[in-house]
């Protein structure tokens, strides 16, 4: 049966009819293979005739062809592909996404043409075919999982659309309808031994809906690299920042590798995979590996603008390939460019049925991509101990006998703060935190006796310099300067009369944390926690005022994770100047969270920029009370914010002597 047959008919009809006709039936040899695909025409009918879009038909049949061109799929089994289940989908989405896909089957021509607009929103065409193609999709992919799961292969490689990475549990988006590779994972945890799954996802958009759909479990290790560009490439916003690491249990289990710009190619990732992506798979151990394998990185696709190679793909499979007992799932994702597509899955296809990968010539990273995977390190060394920042730091010569600058004025800063304020450094019980934090952590001396406190919590100023050569990148030193801006923020606090306790939490350089952890807990979560026990609950202080800058913000969201209570009881007000980072929000998973939900929203103040990716999407209690700012740049944000901070302060004064007496 053609595909033009196929599309003219309906339902579950189509189904029993294509099964009986294009499965053809296994000979005992093509039963010895122990590589396996996924292929069904019929998932091309998610189409409109006439339409101009890069997710089209062709991007299945051209790889097919290829595959079979050069004899690639001889070597390979035909899996028998089938729809997926609504108990199946029902494990990532929800009732009301299913309904809403599903309902598409039944729009007229003029209802298709009278959303179309609502859709574009969303990156979706539809047709009445869609939801068939996508119930395809999902289920090819379940099952070329389910065959490695169950020994029944050895790896497979699903080719499927339309694509499933960025679909979320409650939405479809980004030409993506269902979940292809999360519903697969959790399928395959239900019903086979299998439990642990990492999924390296190397689409060059971030795979926001697989991020979200395990978020919080530590039996799902989600790696991506991904275009970035700070949030402004699509999926846009901040999820796939390198800070968005997972929460709750599965804190540590989301590695973004996000590149700031585009151009990247084999070389980048390449040093992505031995920095970052095989030292903490690795240590993971899963028990299968399935790939988002998404092609528009590849060199030639327009929209993705990055030039990854065959080779390069080849390359990255191989190494995948050593993991999990050589448990292989290669899932299509994205990929817009028919020669490009097709070529690399050709490479990937061929290095999976174990031929070895080409040889590629000598290389070196960009200095773009060297410095991303050295900051990625940095964030992940706190929760992998194979990760090594250290050993993808950028190296300079003469390292032994040099200081990092940030060092240098961290101590300045410390010195400064004694002379002029007259405030003392806190002494840190432990060994780590002193090697961490210490000469970082500064209050008056009126600390344990002054009945208002403020807790000042942020990272370093900001270096201005000036150039004495552009061409040659040297500095000059007369004329390069530490902005500091939390200097007029002290002067005010001195001002009032209040005690403050300053926290630097720009931590010193570690190779990897100490211990390791069942939940990682991040080193500066541990001082917070350490200065509110020691410190702050032992003080006189019965109004306290806490005011975060910056990605500092978070410190005081995981304290209020941890110390949720005290923090109510005797906190009058929070005020934090965010910036560009993520608008932090309440926790979700405690027992007090609806308290706590309500009176942070009480006696918060959350200063964003004016175009805060926040302010377009839709704003919580959990988020606080968002108040945005015409300015965009964080250093100045702060010093623009503080007559807003010093009226909400005294407001919030006043509440609390009016509700407390004399307290």
């Amino acid at each position: 049966m053609d595909v033009q047959t196929e599309q003219t008919a309906g339902g579950s009809s189509v189904f029993a009819e294509h099964r009986a006709v294009s499965v053809p039936v296994e000979t005992s040899r093509e039963l010895q293979r122990t590589i396996g695909y996924v292929y069904d025409p019929v998932m091309m009918t998610h189409w409109r005739p006439g339409l101009d879009h890069p997710e089209q038909p062709e991007r299945i049949s051209r790889i097919y062809q290829i595959l079979k061109d050069n004899k690639v799929l001889a070597k390979m089994r035909r899996i028998p592909g089938r729809r997926v289940r609504r108990e199946e989908v029902l494990l990532v989405h929800s009732e009301v996404h299913l309904a809403k896909v599903l309902e598409i089957s039944s729009f007229t021509e003029e209802y298709i043409l009278e959303s179309e607009a609502f859709y574009n929103e969303l990156s979706l065409y539809v047709s009445p075919k869609t939801p068939f193609a996508a119930e395809l999709s999902a289920g090819g992919v379940i099952e070329a999982s389910l065959a490695v799961a169950r020994n029944e292969l050895k790896k497979t490689f699903a080719i499927v659309r339309p694509p499933g990475h960025h679909a979320e549990p409650e939405e479809h988006m980004g030409f993506c309808f269902f979940n292809n590779v999360a519903i697969a994972v959790r399928t395959v945890q239900q019903m086979t031994p299998i439990k642990k799954v990492l999924i390296l996802d190397w689409d060059v958009h971030h795979g926001n809906g697989t991020q979200k759909a395990f978020y919080d479990d530590p039996s799902v290790l989600y790696i991506s690299l991904h275009r970035y560009e700070g949030g402004h490439f699509y999926p846009c916003g901040p999820f796939g920042s390198m800070e968005m690491s997972g929460e709750r249990e599965g804190v540590g289990y989301s590695v973004n590798i996000p590149w700031p710009e585009k151009g990247m190619g084999d070389a980048d990732y390449l040093y992505a995979f031995y920095h970052i992506v095989m030292p903490i798979a690795r240590e993971f151990a899963p028990e299968l590996v399935i790939i988002s394998a998404g092609f528009d990185a590849a060199d030639g696709d327009e929209l993705g603008e990055c030039h990854v190679s065959p080779a390069g793909y080849a390359h990255m499979t191989h190494m995948l390939s050593s993991l999990a007992g050589g448990k292989l799932v290669v899932a299509l994702e994205g990929g817009y460019n028919l020669d490009a597509i097709s070529n690399s899955a050709l490479a990937v296809a061929r290095t999976i049925v174990g031929e070895e990968p080409p040889e590629i010539p000598p290389m070196v990273a960009s200095e773009t991509a060297t410095e991303t995977v050295w900051l990625v390190a940095k964030e992940q060394s706190k929760y992998w101990q194979s990760v090594l920042p250290r050993a993808a730091e950028p190296r300079e010569e003469l390292e032994d006998i040099s200081f990092s600058i940030p060092e240098v004025l961290k101590a300045h800063r410390q010195d400064f703060l004694y002379r002029k304020y007259n405030m003392l450094q806190i002494p840190l019980l432990t060994s780590i935190m002193e090697e961490r934090f210490g000469g970082q952590i500064m209050c008056t001396s009126d600390i344990m006796e002054n009945t208002t406190m403020v807790i000042f919590v942020h990272e370093f100023g900001n270096i201005r310099a000036e150039f004495d050569s552009v061409t040659k990148g040297t500095l000059s030193q007369e004329h390069s300067y530490l902005v500091d801006c939390s200097a007029q923020m002290i002067e005010w606090i001195q001002t009032e009369g209040y005690s403050l306790l300053d926290v630097n939490m720009l931590p010193k350089p570690a190779e990897a944390p100490e211990r390791r952890r069942t939940i990682p807990i991040v080193p500066d979560q541990d001082v917070m926690t350490y200065l509110w026990d020691n410190y702050v609950l032992l003080s006189q202080a019965q109004r306290l005022v806490l005011i975060g800058h910056g990605s500092a913000c978070q410190n005081l969201m995981s304290l209020m994770e941890t110390r949720p209570n005290s923090m109510m009881k005797r906190t009058v007000a929070v005020l934090q100047v965010v910036g560009n980072a993520k608008v932090p929000a309440t926790p979700k998973h405690l027992k007090e969270a609806a308290d706590l939900r309500a009176w942070y929203a009480k006696h918060s103040l959350v200063i964003v920029p004016n175009d805060h990716p926040l302010l377009s999407e839709k704003i919580l209690k959990r988020h606080g009370r968002i108040w945005p700012l015409d300015e965009k740049k964080p250093v100045k944000l702060i010093v623009k914010a503080l007559p807003h901070i010093q009226s909400f302060l005294r407001q919030a004064m006043e509440g609390r002597r009016v509700t407390n007496g004399s307290s």
